[in-house]
């Protein structure tokens, strides 16, 4: 969804390493999005402070003659709001189900973190999230770099070895949490699950949220706050 906005789309294919380092570039963002959440503040801050200093420096033209720079506002608006729904749609079709109240408390704690990156207009409910999904609708185009993008996630080594025959299967459904509006617009109808897929990927992201990692963020944090391991698992509903 992000790279269906053109500017968005060239800046991130002509100012970063993803063609060519996919995976570098996947742990960064993955880190980032880890520290953002769970990691202290201390650690946080600076950490956005400097992500928004590389942002300052990236600034270009699209292929049609728009020219964009990357700490603009509405193009961090987007950024953040697309992201910020894919993890939730992530965790709502393949995980578990959240109610309307907890999809607003989701977004509206989110507001906090994503001024920091700059995207001051973020979406502080699912409400808002629509609205924002209505009002870049006619900015969305359908590019052969989204393809070229969904080819890489499919073949870069990004899972261990022995999980990487399921790695298509998790690129499709990840095709499957954009609405389909979006999908018809970048010409990826028919590029998600099977039905009989989808519950197999259900039934995994369900086992996975069971498992209480010594390496998973959201267990360091509690560590470092001197709670139980399995806190944020248990009170997920209270935290959501």
């Amino acid at each position: 969804m992000e790279l269906a906005e053109p500017r968005v789309r060239t800046g991130v294919w002509e100012h970063t390493t993803f063609r060519l380092d996919p995976i570098r570039r996947l742990r960064r963002t993955g880190l980032a999005a880890m520290v953002t959440v769970y990691g202290a503040r201390s650690t946080a801050e600076p950490m956005i402070a400097r992500i928004r200093r590389i942002h300052e420096m990236v600034a270009g033209t699209t292929p049609s003659g728009e020219a964009y720079r990357a700490n603009e506002p509405d193009l961090l608006n987007w950024v953040q709001g697309t992201a910020a729904y894919g993890f939730l749609q992530a965790n709502h079709m393949y995980v578990q189900p959240l109610s309307s109240s907890e999809r607003d408390r989701y977004y509206a704690e989110g507001v906090s973190a994503a001024s920091l990156y700059g995207a001051t207009g973020a979406p502080t409910s699912e409400v808002e999230l629509q609205m924002l999904f209505h009002a870049m609708a006619g900015r969305l185009e359908r590019s052969n770099i989204v393809l070229e993008f969904l080819t890489i996630m499919r073949s870069a080594p990004i899972l261990p070895l022995l999980l990487r025959p399921a790695q298509d299967l998790l690129v499709r459904a990840g095709v499957d949490l954009t609405p389909s509006w979006v999908r018809t617009i970048l010409g990826l109808n028919g590029h998600g699950l099977h039905p009989w897929e989808a519950g197999v990927v259900r039934q995994a992201g369900a086992f996975a949220d069971r498992l209480v990692l010594a390496s998973n963020p959201a267990v360091q944090a509690c560590g470092r706050m001197r709670l139980p391991a399995d806190y944020l698992y248990v009170h997920r509903s209270a935290v959501a």
